[in-house]
């Protein structure tokens, strides 16, 4: 049987809510979580060390990346072959790791899988996306939506089919289900990356070894607090982040993202669209 590993990396996140994670992963077959702990304090400990499947690791806050490196290094000594990046504000009651490691298991040439993704009071959630050009982030941060509604549901993929899967270059870190030989190629997560881009860059090299697909076969329900939205400390962050991801990858020219979001263009669109926020 393949070996499935978690991590989450958590920073002052609710005890409830970890306790209801774990409770999910545990009793869909995860075999062990890592739960990285960024914050000043360990009040999560004994919350993760009553989960008898989790390994609980307080450590500086070098970012939502570089804790996730840390578990995937653990999840590799364990010799994981599938490993799950996940919040800690993410739940589900329908099986979901056992599906998408069958499928992984059968599909060779996929590499990264995302689910369907809701919020709490039942709207989609836009998992899948453009990558963003910088005038996509001006838009959604900075602009009245009224004028930036078009562009914002062609960024969102608004009028895309979210019944079927397909191939995408950017998906939501909420929840990434990676095959382990090819997250280890690819080589984790960019620690340049403090936090918000990170799940930007990881789809893209991803996509670089194989096939990462939308795949909503299975779905999870995702608070999403957004925090940069409503902290001016956060916001600073987001935009810091991303000016490192432009500068990685290219501001205005960005041959890569000119291609794959034409392939985008492609897809089916939806007869009756989800009611959906992004």
């Amino acid at each position: 049987m393949p070996v499935v590993t978690a991590s989450i990396v958590v920073h002052g996140s609710p005890a409830t809510q970890l306790a209801k994670v774990l409770g999910c992963l545990e009793a869909d077959g995860v075999n062990h979580v890592f739960v990285i702990d960024n914050s000043d304090d360990g009040r999560l400990r004994p919350v993760a060390e009553a989960c008898g499947i989790c390994t609980y690791r307080h450590v500086e806050n070098r970012g939502f990346g570089a804790g996730h490196n840390i578990g995937i290094a653990l999840a590799r000594n364990m010799k994981s072959d599938f490993h799950v990046v996940l919040n800690a504000d993410v739940c589900w009651s329908k099986p979901v790791i056992g599906p998408m490691t069958a499928y992984l298991d059968s599909h060779p040439d996929t590499v990264m899988l995302g689910p369907k993704v809701y919020y709490p009071d039942g709207a989609l959630q836009y998992s899948c996306r453009l990558l963003p050009a910088p005038a996509d982030l001006i838009c959604k941060r900075f602009l009245p939506s009224a004028f930036t509604a078009a562009r914002m549901r062609r960024y969102l993929l608004a009028g895309i089919s979210h019944d079927e899967p397909f191939e995408c270059s950017y998906l939501l870190g909420s929840f990434l289900f990676f095959r382990m030989s090819a997250l280890a190629e690819a080589g984790g997560f960019d620690e340049r990356f403090f936090m918000y881009p990170e799940d930007i860059d990881i789809t893209r090299r991803m996509s670089h070894l194989g096939k990462v697909l939308y795949w909503p076969r299975v779905s999870i329900i995702h608070e999403h607090t957004a925090a940069s939205r409503h902290s001016v400390r956060m916001l600073l962050i987001h935009i810091t982040n991303m000016c490192r991801y432009f500068n990685k990858w290219g501001w205005l020219f960005d041959k890569e993202r000119r291609i794959a979001n034409l392939k985008m263009k492609y897809l089916p669109h939806s007869a009756n669209p989800e009611t959906g926020r992004g």
